[in-house]
């Protein structure tokens, strides 16, 4: 109904200027997905919105239906405003990433409760000044898992064979690691305990951030596999990737 207030909890992802005074929001939601919003006099007034709608901001939203695909945003209730993300710029980089990659691989509207807790924990993790490249790490592995493209890992993508001690490839076009008859010369060399390691992870929450350290080994082939992995799905580089 279009009269009716509704409310629910979100996450600022982005925000840009329309008109003179108005801004269109950009949030992701557990139960509706990513959303549009519209803030009327969000510009010029700072009584409704106030420092609510600043990206990263969590927040309870209270909307009615709009014209169209947005919602009309009426007012705010802060929950969490990460502003420690803003005092470091490689911390804030990586939380435009991460934002960024979502709207990237998520379609709009539909419900993603999984997501919204992951992309949350992350942002919490980087402003209680967790080690960004493990963080990073994380979050792009869990969401090529939650939304299905993960690779295989610890078995040959072609053979199915479960790996031993031995020389790994890992292309992405073909289904993830592969056994050195299968590679023929395909894909990045691997280490075994590399894919071991991020296999493990895939085993608890996916709201946990704290107490991963990965070796240097791993965070450098991980980040190799995982760049294959959303190259192949992502319609578009990143743009904050150029700040990292």
């Amino acid at each position: 109904m279009a009269g009716l207030t509704h409310s629910c909890e979100a996450l600022v992802l982005r925000h840009v200027a329309y008109g003179e005074a108005d801004r269109i929001v950009s949030l992701l939601t557990a139960e509706f997905g990513l959303q549009k919003g519209f803030a009327k006099s969000a510009r010029k007034s700072r009584k409704r919105f106030g420092p609510n709608l600043e990206p990263f901001t969590q927040l309870i939203i209270y909307w009615r239906e709009g014209r169209g695909q947005f919602w009309s945003l009426q007012d705010t209730e802060l929950l969490n405003s990460r502003n420690g993300l803003r005092s470091e710029l490689r911390r804030l980089a990586l939380a435009s990433y991460g934002v960024e990659l979502v709207e990237l691989l998520v379609e709009e509207g539909q419900p993603q409760p999984e997501i919204f807790e992951l992309l949350c924990a992350f942002l919490d993790y980087l402003n209680d000044g967790g080690d960004g490249d493990s963080g990073r790490l994380l979050l792009e592995l869990r969401l090529v898992y939650l939304l299905g493209y993960i690779p295989h890992l610890l078995h040959c993508s072609e053979c199915l064979r479960i790996f031993a001690d031995e020389p790994i490839r890992f292309a992405a076009d073909r289904g993830g690691s592969l056994c050195l008859q299968c590679a023929r010369g395909a894909g990045i060399s691997v280490a075994l305990g590399t894919l071991g390691s991020l296999a493990r992870t895939l085993k608890v929450s996916h709201r946990r951030f704290a107490g991963f350290r990965f070796g240097q080994l791993t965070l450098r082939e991980g980040e190799a596999i995982l760049s294959q992995v959303l190259n192949s799905v992502l319609p578009r580089e990143p743009k904050a990737l150029k700040f990292l």
